[in-house]
């Protein structure tokens, strides 16, 4: 039997149309969902145009008070990544995973960081620092097992993951070198900072720098009245003058510490997120760069 040229023509035609489809569908970027806005950057350094990514935390936005929507929790559910901070950071995650019934891998970014630990005022155990990311050694690991995860879940581009994370990491290697150079230059007497909430322990370890804060590791500690009382007689005592408020943080404890003692409020830390794409850090590496600049100002007028 002869199939008639029109018939041929058309069969054809859908034949070629599956299969292109099929191939748009491969190539269709992966759905990553990332839990707040420096991993969203890093994720976006790693992927390129292989990765879809969305943070469920937005920039200049508080982590530590954030609780998922139900648009959210869909979200989750049709991710094939979902990466995560860990270190306790954040507490919801297992009420969001069950939620979503969500069953694809779920990457912790700081797998292989030894935490800093601490002991919040009235608490029973010590409990991890999340904030690993200030220490720009540390933002290496993150690349790395973000990159590593991508090329499980996504194997035909995982050479691309690997050369983009090869690329990111001499970046963070060079920016680590600068902010040491940087930090060393300014005498060790002065490397003294008030921050509003405990989220720079990884960079003063780091870096050389000590910070003290009235509230802890999250924006929702409430100091007492006893800690802001000793914090302020021994800024009084020691003359230091570099008090920074936080993009995220509510400024009322701060101005009164800054009256009490007569020191001035500097610019403000991006400690928990960046800023917007047009605020002075609106990538990790850029973010990194803005604090340290923004610190020695601040640690040279002590």
């Amino acid at each position: 039997m002869q199939v008639p040229a029109s018939s041929f023509l058309t069969l054809l035609w859908f034949i070629l149309a599956a299969a292109g489809g099929s191939s748009l569908a491969a190539e269709a970027p992966v759905r990553v969902v990332v839990s707040f806005s420096i991993l969203d950057d890093i994720a976006r350094e790693i992927g390129g145009d292989d990765v879809a990514v969305t943070s469920l935390i937005g920039r200049d936005a508080n982590e530590h008070v954030f609780e998922p929507s139900p648009d959210q929790v869909r979200l989750v559910a049709q991710a094939r990544l979902f990466i995560v901070n860990g270190l306790s950071l954040e507490g919801w995650l297992t009420r969001l995973v069950q939620s979503a019934r969500y069953r694809e891998p779920v990457v912790v970014a700081t797998e292989s960081i030894v935490p800093i630990t601490t002991t919040e005022a009235g608490g029973a155990a010590p409990s991890p620092d999340p904030h690993a990311w200030q220490d720009a050694r540390n933002g290496v690991i993150y690349a790395k097992n973000i990159a590593r995860a991508l090329a499980v879940v996504d194997p035909p581009h995982a050479a691309a993951y690997q050369q983009r994370f090869a690329h990111y990491r001499a970046e963070l290697e060079a920016l680590d070198r600068q902010v040491r150079e940087t930090i060393a230059a300014i005498p060790a007497e002065k490397r003294r900072v008030i921050t509003s909430h405990d989220a720079f322990a990884y960079y003063g370890r780091a870096y050389g720098v000590a910070f003290m804060a009235p509230e802890g590791l999250t924006t929702e500690s409430e100091p007492s009245a006893k800690t802001v009382a000793a914090l302020i007689r021994q800024i009084r005592r020691e003359g230091i003058k570099a008090l920074f408020l936080e993009n995220i943080s509510d400024p009322r404890l701060m101005q009164e510490i800054a009256r009490e003692t007569g020191a001035s409020l500097g610019p403000p830390l991006y400690s928990d997120a960046l800023s917007g794409a047009e605020g002075p850090a609106p990538t990790y590496a850029r973010m990194i760069e803005y604090n340290t600049a923004t610190l020695r100002a601040g640690m040279l007028k002590n």
